[in-house]
């Protein structure tokens, strides 16, 4: 038990911990723009028009626990940003219900007031009642369009069926987003490539909306897109949207490319768009971002401090360094790979086999797909093997986590991480490895990331190092673990620059900046695209 004075300077050194960390935020706080602005900006630019955005994933679920029901907040990083721009905006979103509690909490129409307590947006809740249905449209989505434009080398799966759901579920988005409109035009933001058709939807039957997709993973290039049987359809949707938007200009460019090649289109390479029987698209790079100032004010707040105190607790970390990875267990994701250079690591350097534990958070996905669950037993057999080897007694080498995190309970693990690893095959951002930037407010920490990741054209201060190596990966685990302090300081402080100069709020106003000036505002109709 440390004597008084001990405890006294311990208080004292959180004490200033904690006032650095508010420092820090408030210097960033000066660079960013607020929730404020974005809505200031929103009635400069759209006036009293509506927002409306559609997704699969709804930001919030409810849920039942313990004879109550909760509202859990999507740990996802697109559905965590967003409901930063909705709460800022008070849109309308129009997302799948998937907690088993979600009926209980809506009105008539599907509808809830969101988050719990604060009440800043509609969230409009859709199901989709025929299981069949359900299952081909995830099947479609999931099984056929993800692998195809994550170049991983997992071969897709072309269903008749599945397609013909993925349609039927399109048209059930659409007719919900025009239920949502009501009479007056609204600004349509999709999300993703689960919607690829609502756009051509709403055109035939609203054509005074204005719809942008933001398509958040990668766009494969022409060779890798045309195996796709239902090709056409799908690029005739997006081309639908007035606007199109990706991650990054290369996988913009790689759709140009397509549409080049497989459409008869004009397609104007200066002004980076595509004339289309008389409805043109333009085609934008927006890099997305998280809230940084939300997360580092949690980081930042003695709750997280006892979260992280608690997590070493439990999980028997004592003073051992922390490698952490977080994603959903996809294949996508390159968990075994991470694991294996750990595990070269630790036989490279058997010195820090007592001295390091790697926590792999991974929730489960798409368990229906026999991709996931050999992915899931191959992960699995992989911690056993590690812990058999390198654990003693009841200390554990890796500390395999999955279940269902809230977004805020991820908080104390990036602060707890000295190294994080996001080794993602093939990503179209990775919003993980810029959470981890902006939760570490002392500025003490490495970020080992993929070049395969949109963040890494951003993040060039991370420890850039391909998943597909084993051997320069766990080179790169470990001399992230023995990086000097004066070294971690300088390159977390210039990746915390980069994220804290560009936040959700930035991406929203450029993408409604956008819309503005390329003269797309709704109320104007359009031709709409001939079939």
């Amino acid at each position: 038990m440390p004597a008084p004075r001990g405890r006294i300077h311990e208080k004292l050194v959180r004490a200033a911990g904690r006032a650095a960390a508010k420092e820090t935020h408030r210097r960033d706080l000066a660079r960013q723009t607020t929730p404020e602005q974005l809505g200031r900006s929103v009635r400069e630019y759209l006036g009293t028009t509506r927002i409306i955005i559609a997704s699969k994933s709804e930001p919030y679920q409810h849920v039942r626990r313990n004879g109550t029901i909760e509202s859990l907040r999507s740990p996802g990083g697109l559905a965590s940003a967003l409901d930063s721009v909705a709460r800022a905006t008070g849109a309308v979103w129009v997302a799948q219900a998937s907690g088993d509690a979600d009926r209980e909490v809506v009105d008539a129409h599907g509808r809830v007031k969101m988050p719990p307590g604060q009440e800043r947006y509609t969230l409009q809740r859709l199901w989709i009642e025929d299981e069949e249905r359900a299952e081909g449209f995830n099947r479609f989505a999931n099984g056929c369009l993800w692998p195809l434009c994550h170049v991983v080398y997992v071969r897709p799966n072309f269903v008749t069926s599945q397609w013909r759901a993925y349609q039927e579920v399109n048209r059930q988005f659409a007719e919900s987003i025009i239920d949502s409109a009501g009479d007056e035009p609204a600004l349509v933001l999709l999300q993703d490539y689960h919607l690829a058709l609502v756009a051509s939807e709403l055109r035939k039957r609203r054509p005074d909306l204005t719809t942008v997709l933001f398509w958040h993973i990668p766009w494969p290039n022409p060779e890798v897109f045309r195996i796709l049987p239902w090709k056409r359809e799908i690029l005739e949707g997006l081309l639908a949207c007035d606007l199109l938007g990706f991650h990054i200009r290369f996988h913009g460019m790689n759709f140009i490319d397509t549409v080049s090649q497989e459409l008869e289109a004009l397609v104007d390479r200066e002004r980076i768009a595509v004339r289309r029987a008389g409805q043109r698209t333009y085609v934008r790079d927006y890099p997305i971002s998280p809230d940084v100032a939300e997360i580092s004010l949690t980081a930042a707040s003695s709750s997280t401090e006892i979260a992280v105190r608690r997590i070493r607790e439990r999980l028997g970390l004592g003073n051992a360094r922390v490698v952490l990875g977080v994603d959903r267990l996809d294949y996508t994701k390159g968990i075994p790979e991470r694991l294996d250079a750990y595990e070269r690591m630790l036989d490279a350097h058997p010195e820090l086999r007592d001295k390091v534990a790697m926590v792999q958070i991974a929730v489960p996905s798409r368990v229906d797909l026999p991709e996931y669950q050999a992915l899931g037993r191959a992960v699995a057999e992989r911690v056993e093997r590690l812990n058999q080897r390198f654990g003693s007694g009841d200390r554990r080498s890796v500390h395999l986590i999955t279940e269902n995190l809230d977004f805020k309970e991820l908080i104390p693990y990036y602060v707890l991480a000295d190294v994080m690893a996001v080794t993602s095959l093939h990503d179209g951002m990775n919003l993980v490895s810029k959470e981890y930037v902006a939760a570490k407010m002392n500025q003490d920490g490495v970020l080992v990331l993929s070049p395969y990741t949109g963040a890494s054209r951003e993040l060039e201060h991370a420890i850039q190092v391909s998943p597909y190596d084993t051997e320069l990966l766990a080179i790169a685990l470990y001399r992230a673990l023995a990086m000097p302090p004066e070294e971690r300081t300088r390159r977390m402080r210039a990746l915390r620059d980069v994220v804290a100069s560009q936040n959700i709020y930035d991406w929203a106003r450029r993408l409604l900046r956008d819309v503005r000036r390329l003269h797309l505002l709704p109320g104007t109709r359009r031709p709409t695209v001939r079939r």
